[in-house]
């Protein structure tokens, strides 16, 4: 690949969507963003994705382009198959950014391409079979097996905060009731403090330290939300085997008083399975757009030009 080949990457999220410039290495070197303004529509937030892929193409004349976007993805066919927080709903995202840039273009989910990120650049280095488990607003998974994620027959695998772990409980805008998201999220855990104490403006950090200070509420649904994802994990395991388990989102930011339970919990829901490493996410809230990044410069050639 020649010295000048870059990319450029898109992190598209429900608040801001992330810009990148990668060098011929695929690594980053360059990061913006712009807001997504999900609130105007569907169509606008097209505009608005397809105007910041445009003048980071001006500015930047790159050799490809990787998208990562939320939802269900369909990766060969290019597709959103379905984005609500975007109003996205079969939308050939691919093709259409191929046509507006004049560049090849990568689409991918933006959980699996967070754990390609962290797969080959992250806390999944040297690992030949690992989840990774953002826990953010919401919580999915992406299985990584020898550098890549298990996309699954119809594009929907790693939906691992739809796992029913209380089955009954919170109805879920999924449809279901006792969703794994419901109750471990930091969205949720935020959520359920605010029920318990009326404190409407406290976040899922303030409970994490709460609870760590003594507050008996805090420290109820911060033991909860532990004690959920363990059973969720518990599942994976038992379905999977990875060998490693990798928390991003914001919650991989708590430490050990997030973790050391969390390990805990894990370990005393295993019988014959292999208990795996469970470590935080090295590539924080870079890891959507790095991994897009690594989406694009995987489709170039050694000589920095398209592949056929």
């Amino acid at each position: 690949m020649t010295a000048t080949a870059t990319t450029i990457a898109l992190d598209i999220g429900g608040t801001y969507i992330k810009g990148g410039v990668a060098g011929p290495d695929g690594i980053l070197r360059h990061t913006e963003r712009w807001f997504t303004g999900a609130d105007r529509g569907p169509d606008a937030v097209l505009e608005t994705v397809i105007a910041a892929a445009a003048q980071l193409v001006r500015e930047h004349r790159p050799s490809a382009a990787g998208i990562a976007a939320p939802g269900i993805v369909d990766e060969l066919a290019g597709v959103s198959v379905l984005a609500a927080n975007l109003g996205w709903r079969h939308l050939p995202v691919r093709g259409w950014l191929t046509d507006e840039l004049g560049l090849p273009v990568a689409l991918g989910h933006d959980v699996r391409a967070g754990g390609l990120a962290e797969a080959r650049l992250g806390a999944g280095r040297g690992s030949r079979n690992f989840l990774f488990v953002p826990v953010g607003t919401g919580i999915a998974a992406a299985h990584m097996v020898d550098g890549y994620a298990q996309i699954g027959s119809h594009s929907r695998a790693g939906e691992l905060g739809h796992l029913v772990v209380r089955p009954g409980g919170e109805a879920c805008p999924c449809g279901g009731r006792g969703c794994l998201e419901t109750i471990a999220s930091a969205a949720a855990i935020a959520r359920r403090y605010a029920h318990a104490t009326g404190e409407t403006d406290a976040t899922a950090k303030d409970v994490g330290e709460r609870a760590a200070a003594g507050d008996p509420a805090a420290a109820t649904v911060w033991r909860e939300a532990i004690e959920a994802l363990a059973d969720g994990l518990a599942a994976a395991i038992t379905l999977l085997d990875p060998e490693r388990i990798v928390i991003g989102g914001g919650l991989a930011r708590a430490g050990e008083p997030y973790f050391a339970p969390l390990r805990a919990a894990v370990a005393e829901r295993l019988s014959f399975q292999t208990m795996p490493q469970i470590v935080p996410a090295e590539l924080g809230h870079q890891a959507g757009c790095q991994g897009a990044a690594l989406l694009a410069h995987d489709l170039l050639d050694e000589d920095g030009t398209a592949a056929p």
